[in-house]
């Protein structure tokens, strides 16, 4: 999610329907269309739920995402599971990226009930890359956030916290099957098809149903927040925001303007042409900002005021942090700012004088 979880409420309940007026409790589900059923799982961040999604199919449901990886968890999928109209163990597990409130109990529920796991291939190789890594990070890490102008007690708590994703994540198996864009997956009586968005993850998978007019939407499309848009250590000169843009008007183009949205927070709802657009737009303004902001050189933790709302602490910093520079790096393609290191290693960046 954005570093700030920009939240505006009030602006999305103008252009948004919401389906349901409230959600259904850890342990529950919620029917949503016949052999559709949304369930909730809590998280331990400032993101409290993940929604997921079970789809009637043969011989038991298919699973749309997981929850996080841990007791809790475990033992509410094995009430929902239970309790699921077929009372049939899962036929396979869906992923739609490999964050781990998506991809977290991927792995178990694939060990427990010997299904098979639906990832695409970037997810999910490098899913697995970051749930083998371990401390200490390494030097190129640590210098994109001194580039970034991180103190050394900011780069100490980042190299303390260093390798925790794979804390959340169950290992995956071994062997998975493979999402690829525009790929039709046959669940129960339905063919959904499998479209993917960039920017947010390296391949994210949404699933829409044309005979039902839904979108299973995962990150790639949120009723109040913007999902977090970073460029990582791993590929510091990436340009994330430019495919997300991309990938927010493609989507804006080929979904119906009625599709009733499924997304990972918040609820279902109707105006995806609307949210679409909105989200564009808050970016468009965040890139205008950081233009003006950056008339005088700047590091990348000196444009938060540009981006974010709400105080970026050590909590948010890795992210605030990714998210800077997204924009930057998008600017920089652009040609409208530039970027030099100095001799510390730090990076300015300086809005190009037409």
């Amino acid at each position: 999610m954005s570093a700030n979880a920009r939240a505006n409420d009030a602006r999305a309940a103008v252009m948004i329907d919401y389906a349901f007026e409230s959600a259904p409790e850890p342990g529950a589900t919620t029917p949503v269309d016949e052999g559709v059923r949304w369930l909730r799982m809590p998280l331990p961040f400032s993101l409290s739920h993940i929604n997921l999604w079970l789809l009637e199919d043969a011989p038991g449901p298919t699973i749309v995402d997981t929850g996080i990886a841990g007791k809790k968890t475990r033992g509410l999928w094995r009430t929902v599971l239970g309790e699921s109209p077929s009372s049939a163990n899962p036929s396979r597990v869906i992923v739609t990226h490999m964050h781990p409130d998506h991809v977290g109990s991927a792995g178990w529920l694939c060990e427990e009930f010997g299904i098979e796991l639906w990832m695409t291939r970037s997810e999910y190789l490098m899913c697995r890359v970051l749930v083998a890594d371990e401390g200490p990070p390494p030097s190129e890490a640590t210098d994109f956030y001194n580039a970034a102008g991180y103190a050394p007690d900011q780069l100490a708590r980042y190299a303390k916290r260093f390798g925790g994703f794979g804390h959340a994540v169950n290992p995956l198996p071994n062997s998975y099957h493979r999402l690829t864009h525009g790929q039709r997956v046959q669940i129960g009586d339905d063919n959904w098809q499998v479209i993917c968005g960039f920017g947010h993850s390296p391949e994210h998978a949404c699933l829409f149903s044309e005979r039902r007019n839904i979108l299973i939407a995962g990150d790639q499309l949120l009723p109040t927040i913007s999902s977090n848009i970073s460029v990582w250590p791993t590929e510091p000169d990436g340009n994330p925001l430019r495919d997300w843009l991309d990938s927010c008007r493609r989507l804006r183009d080929v979904l119906p303007a009625d599709v009733l949205v499924l997304p990972a927070h918040g609820k279902p709802f109707r105006g995806a042409h609307e949210r679409l657009t909105a989200l564009i737009e808050e970016h468009e303004t965040g890139l205008q900002s950081l233009r003006e902001l950056c008339r005088t050189p700047k590091r990348a933790i000196d444009v938060f005021p540009a981006l974010f709302k709400s105080r970026i602490s050590d909590e948010n910093l890795v992210m605030a942090t990714g998210e800077a520079v997204a924009h930057l790096n998008y600017l920089i393609a652009a040609r409208q700012v530039s970027a030099k290191t100095d001799a510390g290693g730090v990076r300015h960046y300086q809005t190009i004088r037409e």
